[in-house]
């Protein structure tokens, strides 16, 4: 990832906010992914990542993780308080400010990555409406099995039962992890940005972006502005877009774009030669949704 910044610090090295948004991911996927969690351990703590929001993190509800935090004494307790903190109030918070560009964009370690690392194979994610229904059902279905999942678990730590509805409950952590956790996350998350573009596991496997997305959807000042006047239909915008939107169907209509998949990169508005597209934070009453949502002209 730090080989991989370098190289954004060059291409980019004329934008301030994709140099400055480079270094912030770099930063939090070093230090607090890594040197923290590690220097915790060293001093008998324990592991933690205190940027990995559940449902991202999704063992967080595990009973082995619950019976280590709790026989941590007071730091342990912090961390679990932590934990159901920036879930429930940092996150949604963050986003109704700054829309989820703040996590995905500037500190989540996958999104890093695949910033980095993936940032030469972004023009190959998939525009089609079909790819887009496919996302959603995708991505809003794994965030409902990590709740599920979730919900399982907790009834059978604070029960006593291993069994839940005739399942168990260790069954569903296991398919959970091996399947979304391992497969999704790891192997097709990142070893396809060849093939589908660099947020493969963003756009259709992330919970925590499905749950950020959803905040972002109602409930956010962000959004990227346009000026149809000026725009050439070049499809930069588009062919850079990593999140599969047809950034330049909006900017043709002088529409602002507000999409819960819309991550806030800004490479959009990087490679349009006319300055068309611009990152901002406004009033509610002036944000309005995107043609695919049918749910009226205007937020109120």
């Amino acid at each position: 990832m730090t080989v991989m910044a370098i190289r954004m610090y060059i291409k980019y090295r004329n934008n301030k906010y994709q140099i400055l948004r480079t270094t912030s991911v770099w930063f939090f996927q070093i230090v607090f992914a890594f040197l923290i969690p590690e220097i915790l351990v060293r001093f008998d703590k324990p592991w933690y990542d205190f940027k990995n929001a559940f449902p991202l993190d999704y063992d967080f509800f595990f009973s082995w993780n619950l019976n280590s935090l709790i026989a941590s004494g007071g730091f342990g307790l912090f961390i679990l308080v932590w934990g159901i903190v920036l879930t429930l109030v940092v996150v949604p918070v963050m986003v109704y400010f700054f829309g989820k560009r703040w996590y995905c964009s500037w500190v989540c370690g996958c999104g890093g990555l695949a910033e980095t690392l993936g940032d030469p194979f972004r023009h190959l994610s998939n525009k089609s409406i079909g790819a887009w229904k496919l996302e959603r059902w995708l991505v809003h279905g794994v965030l409902a099995f990590s709740l599920l999942m979730t919900g399982f678990t907790l009834y059978s730590y604070f029960s006593g039962a291993q069994v839940v509805l005739g399942v168990k409950t260790q069954t569903i952590q296991n398919i959970y992890g091996f399947l979304i956790g391992s497969i999704f996350a790891g192997v097709i998350g990142t070893g396809f940005y060849p093939i589908f573009g660099n947020r493969v596991w963003c756009r259709f496997g992330c919970p925590l972006a499905a749950y950020l997305g959803l905040v972002q959807r109602f409930k956010s000042r962000f959004r990227i502005t346009t000026n149809g006047g000026q725009c050439i239909s070049c499809g930069n915008c588009s062919t850079y877009c990593e999140m599969g939107i047809d950034v330049r169907a909006y900017a043709q209509k002088g529409q602002s774009i507000v999409r819960s998949s819309c991550v806030g990169c800004g490479i959009c508005s990087a490679v349009c030669p006319r300055g068309v597209l611009k990152l901002e934070n406004g009033p509610l009453e002036n944000r309005t949704f995107s043609p695919e949502f049918p749910l009226g002209n205007t937020l109120k």
